[in-house]
């Protein structure tokens, strides 16, 4: 047996079918198209319409629960990023970092839900930071630098089940 003896197995393989070559292949003309209309066109794609009814996705009542809304979406600022800040004398490091002088320095631009000190380059500066959240190894890291990490409590308000009457 040779590379170029190989076959597929009888019927393992079919040929594609060719539209449009005549009337005498079974799909020329129209390409198995039909006539005119919108389906006959390319670009088509109408999964769920139902002719202008109302579709049954949007009939049926909604049901499942989305977390999405409480999320919290942290902006990120890395131990490289902030060594690079103080080395350019950003950010004063004899007093405490917060949140609000990172933005005010232009370290970060927004806060968002709060500011996550994630670990990606080196920190060799005695920093005191206050922020939301720190990853372990970005503590460990600010640690061994001499510094401290001191986290914001967030209160969440409590909520309150609504009672049917």
């Amino acid at each position: 047996m040779k590379l170029n003896e190989l076959t597929h197995n009888e019927g393992a393989k079919k040929d594609r079918m060719r539209v449009g070559r005549g009337i005498g292949s079974g799909k020329g003309k129209t390409s198995g198209s039909g006539q005119k209309g919108q389906k006959a066109r390319s670009g088509v794609a109408i999964n769920g319409f139902e002719g202008g009814q109302m579709p049954i996705y949007m009939r049926m009542p909604k049901s499942g629960f989305s977390n999405k809304k409480f999320t919290t979406n942290y902006a990120e600022l890395t131990t490289g990023k902030l060594q690079k800040a103080i080395d350019a004398k950003q950010v004063d490091t004899s007093k405490a970092i917060d949140e609000d002088a990172l933005v005010k320095a232009g370290v970060i631009s927004r806060k968002k839900d709060g500011i996550k000190l994630l670990t990606k380059g080196e920190l060799k500066t005695k920093v005191d930071l206050t922020l939301s959240k720190a990853s372990k190894t970005a503590q460990a890291a600010v640690e061994k630098a001499g510094g401290k990490i001191t986290f914001i409590e967030k209160t969440v308000a409590p909520i309150e089940n609504k009672k049917r009457t």
